[in-house]
């Protein structure tokens, strides 16, 4: 039987878990500012990861469009802050 490290059975047991969007959720939420910066975090309501799907919430009209026009890069920019091509497609709310 190999070795492995704290964060590598960590991150194979939410692999195989049910808590694994809960986690990814609760992630996504701790650096939502980071990736869009903070007036978009101020204006985002909720940030919810569902299977390969983010889900966007906010009142603010505007900011739905631009988000809308933006989803490709959106996409590309939580991917790479999150290490692995998590999010296939998102949705704004």
């Amino acid at each position: 039987m190999g070795e492995f490290s704290l964060g590598d059975a960590i991150q194979q047991f939410l692999k195989n878990s049910k808590l694994k969007n809960s986690y990814q959720s609760l992630k996504m939420e701790q650096v939502w500012e980071e990736i869009m910066g903070s007036t978009i975090a101020k204006y985002t309501d909720k940030i919810q990861v569902v299977g390969s799907t983010l889900f966007i919430h906010t009142q603010v009209a505007p900011l739905k469009q631009e988000l809308q026009f933006q989803k490709e890069k959106i996409i590309e920019r939580v991917n790479e802050l999150m290490g692995e091509k998590l999010i296939k497609e998102v949705v704004i709310r």
